[in-house]
């Protein structure tokens, strides 16, 4: 084992996490840490880890939060892509945010589904034009023989569209992620963290309790 790496070590103790400092409801509590985080002016606050699952075997990559309300969180992505795959076979997801400024995280677990297109055309409507076109360049996830070759289907694809609105392609959209599962994790000192979660009952209404770090 590399012992350096074994004596990497960070002690946690910016705050605590008790019960009573926690809303009622998972969603309003992670809108106040989501205020925190980008009043701290963290890099890509909304960046976080989506975990998929096909056939028994776990894939995870970082993509962005670009909504969240009441329902769920948002976010959007090519829908011939592996991860789109995965989400079709099985629609249950993990997502998982981690702001070290803050010594926090967030697990979230929940079901997948489609945004309407309406909402995916709108959001594709406010892209930067170069991410629009990346869009129908970019095959997602299929074998690219060089760098040369995305970059000339991204100069034709420019050509294109030149002068012209980029319209949304139909295997680009929105996906939302309805949560039955909220952790809200703040680091302590010696490993002996703070970890609140919230369930959702058969009920509809969500239980709190708390884990042993």
């Amino acid at each position: 084992m590399d012992h350096n790496i074994a004596k990497l070590r960070q002690d946690y103790n910016l705050r605590g996490l008790d019960e009573q400092d926690l809303a009622p409801n998972p969603f309003t509590q992670f809108k106040l840490w989501f205020d925190d985080v980008l009043s701290a002016e963290i890099i890509e606050p909304n960046a976080m880890l989506l975990s998929t699952v096909l056939n028994g075997r776990p894939s995870a990559r970082v993509v962005l939060l670009k909504d969240l309300d009441q329902t769920g969180f948002t976010f959007f992505t090519n829908y011939e892509s592996k991860k789109a795959r995965e989400m079709e076979s099985d629609p249950f997801v993990a997502i998982t945010f981690f702001w070290k400024e803050l010594e926090r995280q967030v697990r979230i677990e929940g079901k997948i589904e489609k945004t309407t297109a309406q909402e995916s055309s709108e959001y594709f409507a406010v892209r930067p034009r170069a991410s629009q076109i990346g869009a129908w360049a970019s095959a997602q996830s299929q074998h690219l023989e060089n760098r040369a070759e995305l970059e000339e289907r991204t100069r034709l694809l420019e050509e294109k569209f030149e002068g012209a609105e980029v319209p949304r392609p139909l295997h680009w959209g929105g996906y939302r992620v309805i949560p039955h599962y909220f952790e809200f994790w703040q680091g302590r000192r010696s490993r002996l963290h703070d970890r609140l979660v919230y369930e959702k009952t058969d009920e509809g209404s969500w239980q709190i309790e708390r884990l042993y770090p």
